[in-house]
């Protein structure tokens, strides 16, 4: 999540910049570098701990061994499969039976 934050501050950032640059008569392709560049800066000197976190978020999502990530359909289809019979054996190598 703070990966997400971080990303979503750093686009509204270059979004604002951008709109000032070209308010201020600097072309189109110029006003998309000098704003990258500005919002780069000002999150690189005024945001450290938010990008810290991001930087550590995506550290444990990369790194060996990381839990896979999981949605709610997976969530919910396995605890649909736990509420039925817990305790039935699992043989994911066998072809289904036609009834």
């Amino acid at each position: 999540m703070p990966f997400l934050k971080f990303t979503a501050l750093r686009l509204l950032l270059v979004v604002v910049f951008f709109v000032i640059c070209v308010v201020l008569g600097l072309g189109a392709v110029l006003s998309a570098v000098v704003a990258a560049i500005l919002a780069w800066c000002v999150t690189y000197l005024f945001f450290r701990p938010l990008r810290d976190a991001a930087g550590a978020s995506l550290q444990r999502r990369f790194k060996d061994g990381a839990p896979r990530a999981s949605n709610f359909m997976e969530k919910d289809d396995a605890a649909a499969e736990d509420h039925i019979d817990p305790n039935a054996p699992v043989n994911a190598d066998r072809r289904p039976r036609d009834l």
